[in-house]
């Protein structure tokens, strides 16, 4: 088997392990302190970071983005109408959170094309996933793809 292989057989083990669970909620709470989007130096993940088609060189940026969990919240209209017409319940996203994470990365880093993303973990109140993007016009980038 490739180290790429242990890696991910050690990610699907960890779900398991209470101990490590408790030490990655441990991080989780540094990472609420964080931005919203966060630029990392690293993938957390380097066997899904890999396969999407991150290369650690320049020219390819990894971001951890925070999405909040829940359904979709719309504000409730103040003047009097029935539940039924008010237009906020059944209400349903037609974008998965991991698709939300990559647009606000997208939108954060305009210049950078995201190859993929994958999920780190979540909490009661947030889902953390990290996008892979890519400068498409970096030399570096741009000598091993033509």
């Amino acid at each position: 088997m490739s180290a790429y292989k242990y890696i991910n057989l050690t990610w699907r083990r960890i779900w398991k392990d209470e101990e490590y669970k408790r030490y990655l909620n441990y991080l989780r709470m540094k990472w609420r302190r964080e931005p919203a989007i966060h630029r990392i130096e690293r993938p957390s993940r380097l066997d899904r970071a890999r396969a999407l088609g991150y290369r650690a060189k320049q020219g390819y940026v990894v971001v951890r983005v925070r999405v909040s969990r829940g359904g979709l919240r719309k504000i409730p209209p103040k003047l009097g109408r029935r539940q039924k017409r008010m237009g906020i319940s059944k209400i349903k996203r037609q974008i998965s959170m991991q698709e939300i994470a990559e647009n606000r990365a997208k939108r954060k880093f305009r210049n950078l094309r995201v190859l993929g993303s994958y999920y780190v973990g979540e909490d009661g109140k947030y889902v953390w996933y990290e996008v892979i993007l890519r400068d498409e016009h970096h030399p570096a980038v741009k000598s091993v793809r033509s």
